[in-house]
């Protein structure tokens, strides 16, 4: 081997073991054992530009197996992408761009966050996913204007993990073949040899779900790039699977430890770094590399900007030849998107209807203006309400392995792996994407949910059936504690709209931000309410108000607003001036005014009831000292969902009666 390309490999794994010394906190033993693979994809194949690290057509690299986040910052200082040795140095540090784990938009170059095994490979099977609806919409002959790859490095313990089986299925049936996933197969996890837990035949796996499968030996031959290179070619030329590239290795190769479960989440030691770098021949002062190194690498930088500079010619002539189609690119990358809240149509609703179908009515008119919408469910679209449905002027069509111009996306019964592909393709940019399954399901997408709102990324997840109302189905799918769970992941936006106007206004807010959108959904009918709208973007609002100061407050969400209604009217009958509040959106109520607070949920009326079918936990903040919660304690049960909310206490008579006490205390 070229002494130049050795001495870069080293000097990934060095950097790597320095940082993680210094920092006394980290995981040598992938950056390490991998160097070589990461070395053979950056400096000969991966498509990037390091002075325009966003430009929309360069090669996606996710690193899984975010634990080894040391090999994803070594790469990013020696290739240019804006890192320092100081930033290096500062690994693990608070404030530091070089955290723990990868996380998006905190450090540049990194696509995504990563670190809870497995969520990378579903990620990068959303950005292959995307990538191919994209290029499907906008290439035409010639003009190649979506043409990339999307790389992943996995370890063993990504594999182990569910959500990466039903990623890789869904992968494989949609003939991705613009994946490419490295297996960093070492053998090893924190506890030992892979074996106490992992002997399932990996190659065999993959083959089976329609994969290919290529393999490379470096612990029979260390380092050899030749052959690395060898197997990513053959990986991209096959179009019609994703392929993984299955490379033996010896985790913490070429240290005192190499081979053990020692190095793997530990820093080598000051003695076995400094035996290290004898065994590598490393004679550089720490955090140094030589000249020559630098001068290499940056090659890789001047390759991705020349595709770029051509990749910038030939759209110039797209432009030209399909003006429609680059304006409509171009919007797409860019994010931009028509005004919602102007659209009046949006809002016009006469009959009751469960809010799962005023949704889905929404979103078929958002479809026709926003082109690149896209998303779909986890085998539950007729009961989600959740597809985008074709008609005689607009044909969305199905995603699949034949035609990947198709929006509406079947994702099977693979919530987890939903939730995490749909992040991935929200990553990639270009897309607005949902996702859809039944509420109590939320908890099987609960991680990547969580990792939506982490990176702060607009993913809409269409959750329905959302309490009690689910009726027959019984306890197991009736959501009881999921409200509170998902109010409690900070920087996720909860809807659960009381009406159609509401859930408009759910849609709106969702598509519009910043963050991640739960909008929580009825199987039942529900009325339309004269006051509702737009105001819901306030998160809570008065529907229904009496004259003068109202005696008593009702509080609630969603279906249970209906009930608040109705003891608003029985409670004047026997004169006492109540006032309904509509809380569609609890994050943001709290994000308003002090002001405006107050003036929906007034401090000196202290008696008040508050109405959710689900946790309480969320209301107590509300109800104050000498309110009354009407919520659920218990699970619930199986039978007619008129009967369980009589049962559970939502009735009209019961808030009436809870209005009371809290009044008498």
């Amino acid at each position: 081997m070229n002494d130049v390309k050795q001495t870069t490999i080293n000097a990934i794994r060095i950097l790597s073991a320095e940082a993680i010394q210094k920092a006394n906190s980290g995981h040598p033993g992938l950056p390490i054992g991998s160097a070589p693979i990461a070395y053979t994809l950056w400096q000969n194949f991966l498509k990037f530009n390091n002075k325009d690290p966003k430009w929309d057509d360069r090669d996606r690299f996710v690193l899984s197996a975010g634990h080894g986040s040391m090999l994803d910052y070594s790469l990013l200082y020696l290739y240019g992408l804006g890192l320092t040795k100081e930033d290096l140095m500062n690994f693990r540090q608070l404030g530091s761009k070089t955290p723990g784990h990868p996380e998006y938009g905190h450090t540049v170059g990194i696509e995504t966050t990563t670190g809870p095994l497995g969520q990378g490979i579903a990620n990068a099977v959303g950005m292959a996913v995307a990538e191919a609806h994209l290029a499907a919409v906008f290439n035409r002959e010639g003009f190649p204007v979506v043409d990339h790859y999307t790389y992943a490095l996995c370890g063993d313990g990504c594999l182990e993990e569910g959500i990466s089986y039903e990623a890789c299925s869904f992968a494989g049936t949609h003939e991705l073949g613009k994946l490419i996933l490295f297996y960093d197969d070492n053998d090893i996890t924190i506890e030992g040899d892979t074996d106490i837990t992992f002997k399932e035949d990996v190659a065999m796996r993959f083959k089976a779900q329609n994969w290919q499968v290529i393999k490379v030996d470096l612990v029979a031959n260390p380092d050899s790039v030749s052959l690395l290179s060898a197997a990513i070619r053959k990986a991209q030329k096959e179009t019609k699977k994703p392929s993984i590239i299955i490379c033996k290795t010896k985790i913490g190769y070429g240290t005192p430890l190499e081979g053990s479960h020692k190095c793997h989440g530990a820093p080598l030691g000051a003695e076995n770094l400094q035996k290290t770098k004898e065994r590598f021949g490393w004679t550089s002062a720490p955090f140094e590399v030589p000249d020559e190194v630098l001068a290499h690498t940056k090659q890789a930088g001047a390759r991705g900007a020349k595709k770029e500079r051509a990749w910038k010619a030939m759209f110039a002539e797209y432009e030209k030849a399909y003006p429609e189609l680059a304006a409509a690119y171009k919007a797409a990358m860019s994010g931009e998107m028509v005004d919602l809240a102007k659209v009046d149509d949006l809002f016009r609703f006469e009959k009751p209807m469960a809010t799962r179908q005023t949704s889905s009515v929404v979103l078929n008119k958002i479809a026709a203006l926003v082109p690149n919408l896209m998303g779909g469910s986890a085998d539950l679209a007729p009961s989600n309400l959740s597809d985008m449905k074709n008609t005689d002027t607009v044909h969305y069509g199905d995603f699949s392995a034949q035609d990947k111009s198709g929006r509406n996306m079947h994702f099977g019964i693979r919530e987890h792996a939903m939730a995490a592909i749909t992040n991935g393709m929200q990553l990639h940019g270009g897309l607005k994407c949902y996702c859809s399954t039944f509420f109590i399901f939320s908890d099987y997408c609960k991680h990547a949910m969580r990792l939506s709102a982490l990176m702060n990324i607009p993913v809409v997840y269409i959750l329905t059936h959302d309490s009690i109302g689910v009726g027959e189905d019984g306890p197991t799918h009736e959501p009881v504690e999921q409200l509170i769970a998902l109010r409690s992941i900070p920087n996720m936006k909860v809807y659960r709209p009381a009406d159609g106007k509401e859930t408009a206004a759910a849609w709106v807010s969702a598509l519009t931000g910043t963050a991640p959108t739960a909008l929580v959904l009825t199987r039942q009918n529900l009325p339309q309410y004269e006051n509702s709208g737009l105001v819901a973007l306030k998160g809570g609002y008065v529907l229904e108000d009496c004259d003068g100061t109202p005696d008593v407050l009702l509080i609630a969400s969603g279906s249970e607003v209906e009930q608040c209604v109705g003891a608003k009217a029985k409670l004047a009958e026997e004169g006492i001036k109540a006032r309904v509040i509509s809380m569609p959106c609890i994050e943001e109520f709290e994000k308003q005014s002090a002001e405006y607070k107050e003036s929906v949920i007034p401090s000196a009326v202290k008696a008040r009831v508050c109405v959710e079918a689900g946790s309480p936990y969320s209301w107590y903040k509300y109800a104050g000292d000498k309110g009354e919660i009407i919520g659920m304690s218990t699970f619930g049960a199986s039978g007619p969902a008129a009967q369980l909310f009589k049962l559970f206490g939502f009735t009209v008579e019961n808030v009436v009666e809870k209005a009371k006490l809290s009044l008498a205390k």
